[in-house]
């Protein structure tokens, strides 16, 4: 088992290291919450105009996702952008692309279509595999949105353990990794990411083996002799869309 563990850490740090060197984009997640029985004209519009607009600009689609369990009507996404900068651009020139305003009225005729939308800007952790769009599957799958808030001052300790231990880990347990980050804003300490499984019945077997792998166990007990490395932990089940270039 610890030979096994090797060679996939090896393999995870050679993709670490090309990963880190080429990604230095600017991610956006984004959160969106629907006016009641608005979700489905919702993914309607972006699957016939936003999407489409959005690379018009200059964004990369990615991910397009919705909760399994889902009573805010939430559509959940991630773009990217080279960096900050051209990320303020392309929504300065979406927002006045005359094509946007024209969808926007006549898909609000009846009502707003979004009540809320959070926005939370990332970078790619070094340790994170390349995050581009997956393309076909041969079954669909189903994909967790992982967000830990770091205790204070452990976000960095959080993070090593991640690159040391916790991928290879997951690797090992089955679990397929989508994309690691870290949030922007000053005085941030959350990491998040997307796994995907096979369905949520396999999530379940997959961390019920990881939290009983005696690697693991070792590891997190010799990475919190001084406290945990986390407050909070939050897990969302979702399943991408159609349109969505992770599937």
């Amino acid at each position: 088992i610890m030979l096994f563990v090797s060679f996939v850490l090896l393999f995870v740090c050679l993709g670490r290291t090309a990963a880190a060197e080429q990604d230095s984009r600017c991610y956006e997640l984004r959160i969106y919450y629907c006016a009641e029985g608005k979700l489905d004209p919702l993914l309607a519009r972006f699957r016939e105009h936003s999407c489409a607009l959005l690379e018009k600009h200059g964004f990369t689609n990615l991910g397009y996702w919705v909760p399994l369990d889902n009573p805010d009507n939430k559509l959940v996404y991630i773009i990217s952008s080279p960096d900050c900068d051209a990320n303020k651009n392309s929504w300065k020139e979406f927002i006045a692309d005359p094509e946007w305003t024209k969808v926007a009225q006549e898909t609000e005729a009846n009502g707003k279509l979004v009540t809320k939308v959070d926005s939370i800007f990332l970078k790619a952790t070094d340790f994170s595999p390349a995050i581009a769009p997956s393309g076909e599957q041969p079954q669909s799958r189903c994909f967790e949105l992982r967000t830990y808030t770091a205790a204070p001052g452990k976000l960095d300790a959080l993070l090593a353990r991640f690159r040391d231990h916790t991928l290879a880990l997951f690797t090992k347990h089955g679990m397929t990794h989508i994309g690691y980050w870290t949030r922007t804003d000053e005085g941030s300490n959350q990491l998040i990411y997307v796994l995907a499984h096979q369905s949520k019945e396999a999530a379940a077997e997959s961390w019920k083996k990881f939290r009983a792998d005696p690697d693991w166990i070792d590891a997190k007990k010799a990475s919190e002799v001084n406290g945990s490395l986390t407050d909070k932990v939050e897990s969302v089940f979702m399943t991408s869309l159609d349109f969505s270039p992770i599937k």
